[in-house]
């Protein structure tokens, strides 16, 4: 497969960790591991077929772990890697602005809490 082309590095950013879902994945697993029912939980509004989708995505991009548990039934845990922690600080500012615009605008924030 050929490899995208790009003209600003905010792009190859954008490609890789933007969109409506995937910045709502890293966000989740900041600084604890959880299983996919957990972030479906969290993230009410995705489909299973979306998160699926996403989170193979981000692990292609070693930015997520996936550890399977040879159990039964399986268990299967997601976790950032080294690599996705080095977002930190941009998920941090970008929920600072997100507080400051909901209050500045009025916005109410549903918190789903696990």
């Amino acid at each position: 497969m050929a490899q995208p082309v790009y003209y600003c590095p905010v792009e190859v950013s954008l490609d890789k960790i933007g969109g409506k879902w995937k910045p709502l994945v890293l966000w989740h697993l900041r600084g604890r591991t959880r299983r996919f029912g957990e972030l479906k939980r969290l993230i009410p509004t995705i489909t299973e077929k979306m998160l699926t989708e996403k989170l193979r995505e981000l692990e292609a991009d070693d930015l997520v772990h996936r550890e399977v548990y040879r159990e039964v039934p399986p268990r299967v845990e997601y976790s950032l890697t080294a690599y996705g922690r080095s977002l930190d600080a941009i998920l941090d500012q970008l929920c600072e602005w997100g507080s400051r615009h909901a209050r500045r605008k009025r916005i109410r924030i549903h918190s789903v809490g696990l």
